[in-house]
């Protein structure tokens, strides 16, 4: 006779933990994100975890089949803090350069957990809102479904691209980030005209932008194309766009 299947609720643990709490899908995710920031990826381990949580290390998997389990969370939860607060304002936009911006920096501030979540998809919650809402924005403004698609894939992929480089630097050791840094002022600024003219030429420029991150520059060129592109398709229709699916 087949076992009784018993339903992921009834698997949860109701009993305090050692350390006084009650384990919650929540509370397994911001202890991780704080043995990332603590300790880097390679601190983030089931045994490791259960400590921190003063439970069992195989209590964790009532919530969450591993590490990788796990991992789709923490990304799920850094968008969803993107999304927390956020309300649109009619603009397309801008709506959009607050959404990105957003995304980049909830994934900046856990650096460990964004370079091991920014290439990831989850098909969580708050990965399919921001999804939903990116699309949504789009299709309101009037783009075609298939430019609606193509410009969410170049939107979301910058965004998450970006993240990941930036948070990949700031995860380094702090000499080793500030070692980086200064290679543009001790090097680049340095270089002969004789040999590297346009360096040379642009030195305290590079000087000046190459320790921030491209992202916001990277972000206002793919919007200039996206209206650029609508508003042609505007013209061509008379004034009127649909998003008719291509």
């Amino acid at each position: 006779m087949p076992k009784p299947v018993v339903s992921e609720e009834a698997r949860r643990r109701r009993r305090p933990t050692k350390n006084g709490a009650v384990l919650s899908e929540q509370l397994i995710v911001e202890t991780a994100l704080r043995m990332l920031r603590e300790h880097g990826s390679a601190g983030l381990t089931v045994r490791r975890l259960g400590t921190a949580l003063g439970a069992d290390p195989s209590t964790l998997y009532r919530y969450f089949s591993g590490i990788d389990d796990l991992t789709l969370a923490i990304g799920n939860v850094l968008v969803g803090r993107a999304l927390s607060g956020w309300a649109g304002s009619g603009d397309w936009r801008a709506d959009l350069r607050e959404l990105g911006l957003r995304i980049h920096t909830a994934y900046l501030g856990h650096p460990h957990a964004a370079v091991l979540t920014a290439s990831r998809v989850s098909g969580k919650g708050w990965e399919l809102a921001a999804d939903e809402t990116i699309l949504g924005l789009l299709r309101t403004a009037g783009f075609a479904d298939v430019d609606a698609v193509r410009i969410y894939h170049a939107f979301i992929d910058q965004s998450l691209a970006f993240a990941a480089l930036d948070a990949a630097s700031l995860a380094l050791p702090a000499a080793a980030r500030a070692a980086d840094e200064e290679v543009w002022q001790a090097t680049y600024a340095r270089l002969p005209a004789a040999t590297h003219p346009h360096i040379a030429a642009t030195a305290h420029l590079l000087v000046a932008r190459m320790n921030e991150s491209a992202y916001p520059t990277a972000l206002e060129m793919l919007l200039d194309s996206a209206s650029a592109q609508l508003s042609k398709a505007q013209r061509g229709n008379g004034g009127v766009s649909g998003n008719a699916s291509g």
